[in-house]
């Protein structure tokens, strides 16, 4: 790609005017135009490489991985990534391994080497802080944690709830036995007997008791009341045992069936084991709402409800596949099918991002995918941008790249677009021959439109260059260029109007080529900031765009993509401007200026501009070195 060098570049710099001086160079001030995506004549030709259908499957489960250019550019920027080899993260997995083999229910020796107890909750539970250190881990650690001991205390809670009942029981059972022995051994005194006769003739004997004696006192009532009181009692803690142990079951699956979302298989299993050991009734069916996203996630595939176990089953697999998709990959480069090698490791960085295959693949390895990768989207551009000259050579360079690239959809795309613009170009020859000046206008923009960058095009241009309409072209690109409105030169020449206008002359080709490759230079920077800042990466996203603007400063749309990038990343470029006043004063402050560096690098630890800086300081300080 062209680009224009030295200090205060434009998207266009003219070539040094005549002696005897001339106006001063044009400078892009036009409104940026609306923006029209390109879109191919006849469909996307070029085989990409698909980070999946927003989607992993797992044993038959579709696991959703949300936005497929987000994945896509977090898969770029693995692959741009060192491994994950370093002592921390060596500990970080040995820390992972031994909490499952403490938990492991196989457990059968200590670490010594003598006969060892089973799985023990505890001695599992004091490692999740130390994993939880790692940066990797994001705290997920650090939540399994929080909802072990949650479930913890609701099982605590339980356990205290289970002990007031057994303590009413033997309340209930010691009044129980107070009432009846006094029902059965208090006899009232008798304080009168009447005879009375009644109307049928019949004698009948009516006596009065004295109360607060047996069944008739006080205390006989109390005790029965006690009784009816301890049975509601024991009644109302039975049912807030079994909410409890509901709901802490349930958010603790909530929590499990969310790693499993995020691909984070490890923790999974270790939260799995830990269920095992926090309860132990045999209940593992997970409790999800029915007819959720989840439900369905697992009723549609499964056909019956599932478990936690099943959860552990299917980690168990997304490792296991995850590892066997990097054995693919691995076998797949060393035979040069880089292709179908770039597909395997796709999958296992969806399936597995996280995982230890993964994540210490060499960079090496990986560096050959990215390559391989980003010819592939130049061929996209190339086919995009409908110059299948260049597609031409892209394909024949990732020929020579891999074995297995399917080359036979570009190939023939290819094929036929040259050759529609080729007789499209003989059409407007024949037309102008026999002074058909408006076919002649029809098909060759059709040929232009087709392929602007085709060679014929240049032969047609001799038949017709003084023509009016190229003229009034010509006109027009001198009188945009000398306005600087560079934008709409661009989105003219897309759509084939100054192709023909500027062939012949080289200073204006020049120009033209300049104009569209600096404006494509720009564009592209702009795409990868904009995938930058969508995986919340800003600083990066900030410094892609401040690369581009040191070499084209006037550009209007790259300045509005800063400006609104500026809130987000202003304590970053707070210190490199700081950094940069004290490196360019009269006499300059070295110290500060470094001070400075070190604090933009704090904030954005693989910020090259920092960096630079800091070499430059360095360089400053130590000469010699």
């Amino acid at each position: 790609m062209m680009m224009v060098a030295g200090a205060g570049a434009q998207v266009y710099t003219p070539p040094p005017p005549a002696p005897g001086g001339g106006p001063p160079p044009p400078v892009d001030v036009a409104p940026a135009p609306r923006e029209k995506e390109a879109e191919s004549p006849f469909g996307q030709e070029v085989p990409l490489l698909d980070p999946a259908a927003e989607t992993v499957t797992v044993a038959g489960i579709a696991i959703p991985l949300g936005d497929s250019r987000v994945i896509k550019a977090r898969f770029e920027k693995y692959l741009n990534e060192p491994p994950e080899d370093s002592e921390e993260a060596q500990l970080y997995r040995e820390t992972i391994d031994e909490v499952l083999e403490i938990l492991s229910p196989q457990r059968l020796a200590s670490l010594s080497g003598t006969q060892g107890n089973g799985p023990s909750l505890a001695e599992a539970f004091k490692l999740l802080p130390q994993a939880a250190a790692y940066p990797g881990d994001a705290r997920v650690s650090s939540s399994l944690a929080e909802a072990v001991y949650t479930a913890m205390l609701a099982k605590q809670d339980n356990r205290n709830l289970r002990h007031i009942n057994e303590k009413l029981a033997e309340e209930r059972e010691r009044v129980s036995k107070t009432a009846d022995d006094m029902a059965r051994n208090e006899r009232p005194n008798r304080m009168n007997v009447e005879k009375k006769v009644t109307e049928q003739g019949d004698r009948r004997i009516e006596e009065t008791f004295s109360p607060g004696v047996g069944e008739q006192s006080h205390r006989y009532a109390e005790h029965v009341r006690r009784l009816a009181e301890i049975e509601a009692m024991r009644k109302a803690n039975i049912a807030r045992t079994e909410v409890s142990l509901i709901s802490s079951k349930s958010q603790y699956q909530a929590a499990m069936i969310q790693w499993f979302l995020q691909r984070r298989f490890q923790h999974v299993l270790m939260a799995s084991r830990f269920y095992n050991q926090i309860w132990r009734d045999g209940d593992r069916v997970l409790q999800i709402k029915e007819g959720s996203d989840v439900s369905r996630l697992f009723s549609e595939s499964l056909g019956t409800t599932p478990t936690v176990s099943t959860l552990d089953s299917l980690a168990s697999e997304a490792i296991r596949d995850s590892e066997k998709a990097i054995g693919a990959f691995n076998y797949l480069l060393d035979q040069g099918e880089i292709h179908t090698a770039s597909q395997r490791l796709m999958e296992a960085f969806a399936l597995g991002e996280y995982l230890e295959p993964v994540a210490t693949l060499p960079l090496s390895r990986k560096r050959q995918v990215q390559g391989y990768i980003r010819d592939l989207n130049l061929l996209y551009g190339a086919m995009q941008a409908r110059d299948y000259g260049r597609a031409k050579e892209l394909v024949t360079a990732l020929k020579s790249q891999a074995r297995d690239f399917p080359a036979a959809k570009a190939d023939g795309a290819i094929a036929g677009y040259t050759l529609a613009s080729d007789l499209a170009i003989e059409e407007a020859k024949a037309a102008l021959l026999a002074k058909q000046n408006d076919k002649a206008s029809e098909s060759i923009k059709q040929a232009a439109t087709i392929w602007p960058t085709n060679p014929k095009l240049q032969e047609f241009s001799s038949m017709v260059g003084s023509t009016s309409e190229l003229v009034t072209a010509r006109n027009a690109f001198d009188r945009l260029l000398s306005e600087g409105n560079y934008r709409e030169i661009a989105k003219r020449a897309q759509e084939g109007e100054f192709i023909l206008a500027v062939r012949g002359d080289e200073e204006r080709t020049a120009a033209l080529r300049e104009i569209t490759d600096n404006l494509q230079a720009i564009e592209v920077a702009i795409s990868k900031a904009e995938e930058f800042s969508k995986v919340g990466a800003d600083y990066a996203a900030y410094e892609q765009l401040a690369r581009i603007r040191e070499e084209f400063p006037d550009d209007p749309k790259l300045g509005r993509e800063i400006e609104l990038l500026a809130p987000r990343v202003a304590d970053f470029t707070k210190a490199l401007d700081e950094a940069n006043k004290m490196r360019n004063r009269r006499e300059p402050q070295i110290g500060s200026a470094m001070a400075h560096y070190l604090k933009a690098r704090a904030i954005y630890p693989n910020s090259e501009l920092a960096e630079e800086g800091i070499t430059a300081m360095m360089a400053e300080i130590l000469p010699g070195e």
